[in-house]
């Protein structure tokens, strides 16, 4: 049995949440970078040059990439033998997002009460998923989601007679529902299979995974570039003034689900798609 101070999990969700809002991932970098050669359009590639221009200013002068630096969404995968002590782990992790948000000058946009709405004025509570995993460490994944795109996720509960194409017409849907409401290029997630619920949360921790990555199940990946594809050729392009590159990835995860359903998530991004991971 490990033990780990509940202490150690408040500094290091600190960090994420200022360094996730502070600079790209490197893949979403990579992904930028690529999708602004493959650009045809004379705007499009002016809007990734000011995308570029955004990152740098970010990470010179220790600023936000965006203004709306989201809600800290946490996903926990927790060795089985670890026990925390010190305290009570979500408290610490919710300290961890006061730190980050209050000594990273953070914008605070988190209401305690979604009808009410009194700002709690340090960006808590956080969105936290545990997960509970062989072994003896706590790898923590940290995305800050912002409301622009989140808004314009969906959930579709589809019939199993509805298949895979279904389920693609449902995420192209999505997306040019979007527009530009989701700031392009986007990074699309999707969760099919589970439950209402599970779906929506795959989706999620699909925007996580590193984009260029794919499913390893063949029938999934094959899925995943042929929606890319296909967004793509939807000329929403980027900041939604036309163009190519509408989407850099879609990633989608996938649940085992019940003979009578079919549920399918879509969790869009913009094109910051911050997340962080350390493992303790």
């Amino acid at each position: 049995m490990r033990e780990i101070n509940v202490s150690e999990i408040t500094e290091a969700v600190k960090n994420m949440c200022i360094d996730a809002n502070y600079a790209l991932s490197e893949d979403m970098k990579k992904a930028l970078e690529s999708a602004q050669k493959e650009e045809v359009s004379e705007l499009g590639k002016q809007i990734f040059s000011q995308l570029e221009e955004n990152l740098e200013i970010a990470a010179s002068d220790q600023i936000p990439i965006c203004q709306d630096t989201g809600m800290a969404v946490l996903f926990f995968k927790i060795g089985q033998e670890v026990h925390f002590t010190g305290g009570n782990l979500g408290d610490a992790i919710n300290e961890g997002v006061r730190q980050g948000y209050t000594e990273g000058y953070l914008r605070k946009s988190v209401v305690g009460d979604p009808l009410i709405r009194v700002n709690t004025k340090d960006n808590t509570p956080a969105i936290v998923h545990y997960d509970i995993v062989p072994g003896d460490k706590v790898t923590i994944t940290c995305a800050p989601k912002g409301f622009g795109s989140e808004n314009m996720s969906r959930v579709f509960m589809l019939k199993p007679a509805d298949g895979e194409e279904g389920v693609k017409e449902a995420v192209v849907r999505a997306v040019k529902d979007a527009g530009p409401n989701a700031c392009p290029p986007m990074v699309v997630g999707v969760g099919i299979g589970g439950t209402f619920e599970k779906c929506a949360e795959m989706a999620k921790e699909a925007l996580t995974r590193p984009v260029g990555s794919h499913s390893d199940k063949e029938h999934i990946k094959a899925m995943e570039e042929e929606l890319l594809e296909r967004i793509n050729k939807t000329g929403i392009g980027p900041a939604g003034l036309g163009g190519k590159m509408t989407a850099l990835a879609v990633n989608i995860n996938t649940y085992a689900t019940h003979i009578a359903g079919l549920p399918v998530a879509v969790n869009i991004c913009c094109h910051v798609n911050r997340h962080v991971t350390v493992t303790l």
